[in-house]
């Protein structure tokens, strides 16, 4: 690969959670575990608000649902941490992974995502009440959104089943 990609790498590699991860019996399970949980939190959260937003529950205010979205938050946080764990305690196998370089794709779409649906139509859809009609912009946030955490989910579950490995002193995917 380049030169930022290994100095990356070999980065992640001096990170002192690498040696939780590597050298005891449950640092990878609790860091997974973790990250499930977050996960949940997260997509089920952003995920009903998604829906709402696509016009599923109009009996539910937006606001409402946006209340819960601070659980999506801490989620979030957890799974930033926790995948900072799983880099530190394996960068080449996510580093030089094709899956984990289309998760990064997604995450980076989701949160420009956030940005447009906060900067643009959040103070309509707060607003709103019960059956009132969604902003048609809104409403694509909304489908992007959940593409786009759907995206994630999958290259993440496809991190496992495309591991790079190390041959002729490179690394092939």
């Amino acid at each position: 690969m380049n030169e930022f990609t290994e100095a990356l790498r070999m980065w992640f590699e001096t990170l002192p959670t690498r040696d939780v991860m590597l050298n005891t019996r449950w640092g990878w399970p609790m860091a997974e575990s973790i990250h499930f949980i977050g996960l949940s939190l997260l997509v089920g959260t952003v995920g009903m608000f998604d829906l709402r937003l696509l016009g599923v529950a109009k009996q539910i205010p937006p606001a409402a649902l946006h209340r819960l979205i601070k659980y999506g938050v801490a989620g979030f946080i957890g799974n930033v941490l926790t995948g900072i764990c799983f880099l530190s305690g394996a960068p080449d196998q996510y580093i030089y992974n094709w899956s984990f370089r289309w998760k990064l794709v997604f995450l980076t779409v989701a949160g420009l995502n956030i940005l447009v649906f906060y900067s643009s139509f959040f103070r309509r859809v707060r607003d709103l009440g019960e059956d009132e009609a969604i902003p048609v912009g809104a409403r694509v946030v909304g489908a992007v959104s959940i593409c786009c955490w759907i995206g994630v989910i999958t290259a993440g579950r496809l991190l496992t089943f495309y591991r790079p490995y190390f041959a002729d002193g490179k690394y092939i995917f």
